[in-house]
């Protein structure tokens, strides 16, 4: 069996230390606010990002192009291993095509190496979900072939429950209509939004307070698994770490899971989401 390396986007928001300390290459996607264009991941820190935002700053985001991916691959492919990128959903960016054409390219220039790019359909730490069972599996042995399967079986199950704060950055970004946007943002109205099964985003819900929110979205993940408890739930944040805190005390409680990650928003999908955004992802039975 070929060895291979599992490639990833900057979108899945995974924790910069974790994603280091395993070696994990990352295509990052690109974030301009304040006249400066950054590399989602690398560059600018939760807080300095979240302070931008909190002051007005509107940011403006970029999907990688395809040099940009082939720079990131070619290394890998020049060291004789093969390829399974997992990509950022194509209902939200044209990440994944700008992926599939830097594969295709470097398909061409390396004839005997194999480059899988899967649209995970997946997004923040929804993407990172699926890529910490993918590295599991790879490390249990399994071949591309046999990880590429079980991501595309299982992608779909998947469930991504969003708490915002107001719907302000996702309707400027252009990933929700206006009157959408207008319906959703009213005095104390918290909207709820989920990933459907075409990785677009989808108001399904608004609660009255905070609070209300953010034990809504445990409960609607709780539904969502259909009395069988996931082993892992995360928790992304746009840099509320007490309220995501809150939500992982509710996710102990009510669903007895104890394996959690949480870590801020990147500067890409946190320039949609804004300041204040807390969500429930985890794996379920379906969407």
């Amino acid at each position: 069996m070929c060895e291979y390396v599992i490639t990833i986007n900057s979108t899945s928001d995974l924790p910069k230390e974790w994603v280091w300390e395993r070696k994990i290459p990352v295509v990052p996607l690109n974030c301009t606010i304040g006249g400066n264009t950054y590399r989602d991941m690398y560059d600018l820190s939760a807080d300095e990002f979240y302070s931008m935002l909190r002051a007005g700053e509107m940011a403006v985001t970029s999907q990688p192009s395809p040099q940009a991916a082939i720079d990131m691959l070619e290394p890998i492919l020049k060291e004789g291993k093969d390829i399974l990128h997992l990509s950022f959903s194509s209902g939200l960016s044209g990440t994944y095509n700008s992926m599939c054409i830097a594969a295709e390219e470097l398909q061409e220039k390396y004839p005997e190496r194999k480059i899988v790019v899967i649209d995970t359909l997946c997004a923040s730490l929804g993407e990172g979900l699926i890529d910490y069972k993918a590295l599991e599996l790879q490390k249990e042995g399994k071949s591309l072939e046999e990880v590429a399967q079980w991501v595309e079986e299982n992608k779909l199950k998947i469930c991504h429950f969003f708490m915002v704060e107001d719907l302000n950055h996702l309707q400027k970004g252009g990933r929700i209509s206006k009157t959408a946007a207008v319906l959703g943002t009213m005095v104390q109205i918290k909207p709820i939004i989920y990933l459907d099964n075409e990785g677009k985003l989808q108001i399904i819900k608004k609660e009255r307070g905070r609070k209300k929110a953010m034990n809504k979205i445990v409960d609607m993940a709780i539904d969502a698994c259909e009395g069988k408890m996931p082993d892992m739930v995360m928790i992304p944040h746009g840099n509320c770490p007490k309220d995501a805190e809150y939500v992982a005390e509710l996710v102990r409680k009510k669903m007895g899971v104890t394996n959690i990650m949480m870590n801020d928003i990147g500067t890409v999908i946190g320039g949609h989401t804004g300041p204040g955004m807390v969500a429930v992802v985890c794996m379920g039975v379906h969407r």
